[in-house]
C-alpha cells in the first residue's frame, strides 16, 4: 500500500473515534497543541528559515514569500487562533431540526463530522495549523498535503501538531502530512475516494482548477480572489479613500485584498487624482481603462485579462463606470464571486448592490479584507469558499460538518 493510502486508512480509524470524543477532549487537545507552537518556536522559525532561502534561490515573488515566511509574531498568532477556537461552540451533536410525525416518529437532524478532510495546499504554512484546529475541533480527522516551497515549515508544525494532540488524548493519526510533495502523491490523494470524505484546495487558481477537474473525491472550491471596491456616485470620498487603501495595501498578498477598483463617472475628477497618487504612494502599479487613464497619462493601459485578474500583488485595475448597474454587470462578469465592496451613503444603492452582487460577501462602506473567518468572529478558517455548494464564504466550524437524521419509534411500521 501506498503511502498516500496507507495514510488514508489511518485517518479513517481516526475519524471513527475522533467524531464522538467529547468537547473537553478537543479543546484541551487545542490549547496544548497552542502551547507546544509557542514553546517550540524556535525550532519552527528554523525550519521556516529553510522554505524561505530555498524560496528566494528559486525566484519567489515577493508575494509568495510574505506568505511562506514564519516570525516569533506569526507563530504566537497562529497558537492564539487555536486558543480562540476553544471558546467557539462545538458544533458536533448540534440539533439544527426536530419534530414528531403524525404517527409518534420523532426526527432530530443532527450536525455531524465530515469524516477525513484531506487538504492540498501551497506555500502556506499556516494553513498547516488552521486546518488541523479546525478539523479536530470540529470532529475530522485531517490529511495535509503541502507544497514543496513549505515542505520543512510543515513537517515542523505537523509533527508539533500529532505530538501534543496525542499526548493530550486524541486518537493517534487524527492530523497527519504527506511528505512527499511530488505530483503523483496529490494525484493519489484526489483518487482516494475510499479512505477520503471531501477534498479541500487552498492556493492559486491553477491549483485550485486542477484539483476540481481530477478529483473523484467530493470537493469544496476555496476562492480566487478578484475581489472589487466600487466607489460609487454617493460616496464619502473622505472615507473611500482610507479603505480603498486598507483593501489593497493592507496585506495584498491574500485572497480579499481588492484587485479592481470601479469608480462611478461622476466623482471620478473629484476622486481619481488624490485616490492615484495615494496609491502610487503606498507603491501600487495602476493599470486602467480610458476614463481612469485621464487622470494619469503614465497609467499603464489594462488589457481585458486584468479585469479578470488575481494579482496577489501591488497591481491594481482600475474602471470609471457610468452607473451602478454597470458596476454591479463588471464584477458579476469579472469577479470570482469572493468579495466585493460599494462605497457609498445611499442606502437604496447598498441594498442593490447586496441584492445583485453575485459574491460570497457583499460589504457596503468598509474593506474587503474583513471577508475572514477570524474577522467575522469564526476563529480560524480552512478557507473562502466561492461556490454555493456545500458551503459559502468563510468556512469555519459550522461548515466543516454535515448532518444526519436520528429516527426514534416506538414500533411503527410503514403500511
Amino acid at each position: 500500500m501506498s503511502e498516500v493510502l496507507e495514510i488514508g486508512r489511518r485517518a479513517r480509524q481516526a475519524a471513527a473515534r475522533l467524531g464522538t470524543t467529547s468537547t473537553k477532549v478537543k479543546d484541551e487537545a487545542l490549547a496544548a497543541i497552542a502551547d507546544a507552537l509557542v514553546d517550540r518556536t524556535d525550532q519552527i522559525l528554523v525550519a521556516n528559515a529553510e522554505d524561505v532561502q530555498r524560496g528566494r534561490e528559486e525566484g519567489l515573488s515577493s508575494a509568495l514569500l510574505d506568505r511562506l515566511t514564519l516570525t516569533r509574531e506569526r507563530v504566537a498568532a497562529i497558537a492564539q487562533a487555536l486558543r480562540d477556537l476553544i471558546g467557539l461552540k462545538d458544533p458536533v451533536g448540534q440539533v439544527l431540526d426536530g419534530w414528531t410525525l403524525p404517527n409518534g416518529l420523532r426526527i432530530q437532524k443532527v450536525r455531524v463530522p465530515l469524516g477525513v478532510v484531506g487538504i492540498i495546499y501551497e506555500a502556506r504554512p499556516n494553513v498547516t495549523v488552521d486546518a488541523a484546529g479546525l478539523c479536530l475541533k470540529s470532529g475530522n480527522a485531517c490529511i495535509l498535503r503541502g507544497s514543496r516551497t513549505a515542505i520543512s515549515s510543515n513537517i515542523a508544525l505537523a509533527t508539533i501538531i500529532e505530538d501534543a494532540g496525542t499526548a493530550a488524548g486524541l486518537p493517534p493519526d487524527s492530523v497527519q502530512l504527506i511528505r512527499s510533495t511530488d505530483r503523483e502523491s496529490a494525484k493519489e490523494l484526489m483518487r482516494a475516494r475510499d479512505h477520503v470524505d471531501v477534498l479541500i484546495p487552498r492556493g492559486g487558481a491553477d491549483l485550485i482548477r486542477t484539483v476540481v477537474e481530477e478529483s473523484m473525491v467530493p470537493v469544496i472550491e476555496t476562492g480566487v480572489g478578484n475581489c472589487h471596491v466600487y466607489v460609487d456616485a454617493r460616496a464619502d470620498l473622505e472615507k473611500a479613500l482610507p479603505i480603498l487603501i486598507n483593501a489593497k495595501t493592507q496585506r495584498p498578498s491574500v485572497c480579499n485584498a481588492a484587485e479592481t477598483l470601479l469608480v462611478h463617472r461622476d466623482v471620478a475628477e473629484a476622486f481619481l487624482p488624490g485616490a492615484i497618487g495615494a496609491l502610487k504612494e503606498h507603491g501600487v502599479e495602476l493599470r486602467g481603462d480610458e476614463g481612469a487613464r485621464a487622470y494619469d497619462a503614465g497609467m499603464t493601459s489594462a488589457t481585458e485579462d486584468d479585469w479578470y485578474a488575481e494579482y496577489l500583488d501591488l497591481i491594481l485595475a482600475v474602471k470609471v463606470v457610468d452607473s451602478l448597474e454597470d458596476a454591479i454587470a463588471h464584477i458579476n462578469t469579472y469577479g470570482s464571486n469572493h468579495t466585493d465592496a460599494i462605497l457609498t451613503e445611499d442606502y437604496s444603492a447598498a441594498r442593490k448592490f447586496q441584492l445583485e452582487v453575485d459574491s460570497a460577501c457583499v460589504v457596503v462602506n468598509a474593506s474587503t479584507r474583513f471577508a475572514d473567518g477570524g474577522e467575522f468572529g469564526f476563529g480560524a478558517e480552512i478557507g473562502i469558499s466561492n461556490q454555493k455548494l456545500h458551503a459559502r464564504g468563510p468556512m469555519a466550524l459550522a461548515e466543516m460538518t454535515s448532518y444526519k437524521y436520528l429516527v426514534q419509534g416506538t414500533g411503527q411500521v410503514r403500511a
